[in-house]
């Protein structure tokens, strides 16, 4: 069992360490603030070209987790995934029978733009709780009904807020430096 746990060390296992260790070593000390106190530098895989306010994911508004351009996170591979699903599974994920391909209406979106409610049937969901519920990628996503197949293609991966992963490293690629990352996805911070 060990030796199958050392073949899957990737073979760039010391080049990645060595770099880890140098990014840890040299922001040594280093913290983030917001008005003197440090920050919940939440962060996520892949944005939808946007980031999300805090307040439109998780209902808790902080000022410096507010929604920023981020369109180099389109280019990222699985960008946009097709989940498919079909109706009577929906029917009983929702817990409703009657659901038909003319029960799903997104309402509105958030400032991010992802998904903000959508009404199933009789019941309107945050884009969160759909998300949730179906085991989405993300919560920016559309729906596309074929027959008794729904096909659901979302944007992105992840909760939205703070840092995307993949944004962060694609403006690392431009010659932007760890402290003009921070200040863009995070807002008024020192």
């Amino acid at each position: 069992e060990f030796e199958n746990l050392l073949l899957k060390i990737p073979t760039n296992y010391d080049a990645y360490l060595k770099k880890i260790k140098e990014a840890v070593n040299s922001t040594k000390g280093e913290v983030i603030l917001y008005n003197n106190n440090l920050i919940d530098a939440v962060f996520f895989s892949t944005s939808n070209g946007y980031t999300e306010n805090s307040e439109d994911y998780w209902s808790t508004s902080y000022p410096y987790l507010k929604s920023v351009n981020s369109e180099w996170d389109k280019t990222a591979p699985n960008y946009e995934v097709q989940t498919e699903f079909t109706l009577d599974e929906l029917r009983n994920k929702f817990n409703n029978k009657s659901l038909t391909k003319d029960s799903f209406v997104i309402l509105n979106k958030t400032e991010g733009k992802n998904v903000n409610e959508i009404l199933v049937g009789d019941k309107v969901y945050s884009g969160r709780e759909f998300r949730e519920i179906l085991g989405l990628r993300s919560a920016d996503f559309s729906l596309t009904f074929n027959d008794n197949k729904v096909i659901i293609t979302t944007y992105g991966y992840g909760h939205g807020v703070g840092m995307s992963q993949y944004g962060a490293n694609e403006l690392a690629k431009q010659g932007k430096n760890y402290r003009d990352i921070i200040n863009h996805y995070y807002q008024n911070v020192n």
